[in-house]
């Protein structure tokens, strides 16, 4: 159930320009620019119960917030053993000199009450070698059921004051759960949270599920569904569950949809008499749109975020590779030029980037390039990695690794886009086809 908050924002922030030096003072920043990063060291004390009851919200709340950021590669949380200064309020001074002998460049403060099923979480963050707070103040208000979204969303606070980005900490995943063995896998659909907590159910196991998509107001998802013997399209209501059919034409299949950015659309691919070509139709009902009319095979099609091209794959050209068109249908541009063959094109949401999966000498890559195939960047390499999505800052890409042998098992994995920072997303059962979310309301 969709969980509702009060934000009470009083922030006032300076610019800053270059990263911390900790011989110097100077703006707390982190440029992300680069391959190799050395993480930032920040300290953040346990969160302060301001009420009894709140105890073990306010260690959860902090210990989530220090994961958040650490799971990011770009930080790094010094020990709490090693801490001088104890805080025993949230309006304790900071003793700036006790922070600096341990080499804190960042000190994230906060405090917790809970009244009833009403949690309230405030913070501030300090900028050690500058000796100065950033910002006046921050609080969150929910439910407690919800007290995991507030600290996600305390991280992303802090995640986009010293890095300048747009947050995703507080976003969800939607994916295909996987049971069973390798030749008998039940499949369904599940949400989740960013990292892996969370999870719920959407769809029971008794019909393979493939290629979940959030709608861009994440209420609502795409799939594909074997429900009826064939690959046809649905889309769902997050929050109810309920689902309908879309695209059904006799004699054809349907498969590998995805939203619009206005959310009003959905592209996808109809296979009919043998060959596959790229459609759209008004999500609401109505009649499908051919864009694409060649004889070869043209599917999983992904919309530039202004909604004016579509990036997808065919083989037209004698092999699988990436072409752009206008969203309107038309000329289509290749773009992929390296060996192997490149599938699965998702663009970025800040509109600079394709991502795909290329196949390659025996080997599966996560990859990203230029809308206009320049600068390709491979980014992992295995024996199957496939199906990438973007976070919803485009700064991480979220994909499917699937382990060899006829045992092997499907788990998701994140990786930056500088190709540093490789980590497993825990799950219970085995997953794939993962889709990011954009940031919760």
């Amino acid at each position: 159930m969709r969980q509702f908050f009060s934000l009470i924002l009083c922030l006032t922030l300076a610019a800053a320009a270059a990263p911390v030096a900790a011989q110097s003072p100077g703006p707390l920043r982190i440029e992300i620019t680069e391959g190799v990063i050395e993480p930032l060291p920040f300290a953040i004390p346990q969160f302060i119960p301001e009420n009894a009851g709140a105890e073990q919200m306010a260690r959860d709340i902090s210990n989530l917030v220090a994961a958040d950021l650490v799971n990011t590669g770009l930080f790094r949380e010094i020990p709490p053993d090693a801490f001088i200064s104890n805080l025993t309020s949230f309006a304790s001074p900071i003793q700036y000199s006790d922070w600096k002998a341990i080499n804190a460049q960042a000190l994230i403060t906060g405090a917790v009450s809970v009244q009833g099923d009403r949690v309230t979480v405030k913070f501030r963050l300090f900028d050690v070698f500058s000796e100065a707070p950033l910002g006046e103040g921050l609080q969150f208000a929910g439910t407690t059921a919800a007290w995991r979204r507030m600290g996600h969303k305390v991280a992303d606070a802090v995640y986009s004051r010293i890095t300048g980005e747009q947050p995703y900490f507080d976003s969800r995943v939607v994916f295909v759960s996987e049971t069973g063995p390798k030749n008998a896998r039940r499949k369904r659909l599940a949400i989740m949270d960013y990292d892996g907590a969370g999870v719920q159910f959407l769809t029971d196991s008794s019909a393979i599920v493939l290629a979940p998509r959030f709608s861009p107001t994440g209420d609502r998802v795409l799939f594909t569904s074997y429900e009826t013997g064939f690959p046809q399209i649905y889309v769902l209501d997050v929050a109810t569950a309920g689902r309908r059919s879309l695209a059904e034409q006799p004699g054809t299949l349907t498969f590998a949809p995805r939203f619009s950015p206005d959310g009003l659309r959905v592209v996808f691919s109809l296979s009919q008499g043998g060959n596959t070509d790229i459609y759209v139709m008004p999500i609401a009902g109505g009649p499908s749109t051919r864009l694409t009319s060649t004889p070869s095979i043209e599917t999983a099609p992904s919309y530039s975020p202004d909604g004016s091209q579509i990036v997808f794959e065919s083989d037209r050209s004698g092999t699988q590779q990436l072409y752009v068109m206008p969203a309107n249908g038309g000329e289509a541009t290749r773009i992929s030029f390296g060996p192997g063959r490149y599938g699965t094109p998702v663009w970025s949401p800040r509109g600079d980037l394709i991502a795909f999966t290329k196949q390659n000498a025996g080997r599966f890559h996560i990859g990203v390039m230029r809308t206009d195939g320049s600068e390709e960047r491979l980014l992992t390499a295995s024996f199957l990695d496939e199906g990438p999505t973007w976070s919803p800052n485009g700064r991480v890409i979220m994909f499917t690794r699937e382990s060899q042998g006829a045992t092997g098992t499907t788990a998701l994995y994140t990786v930056d886009i500088t190709g540093r920072n490789l980590r497993r997303v825990p799950t219970e059962t085995g997953a794939s086809d993962p889709a990011w979310s954009p940031l919760q309301p």
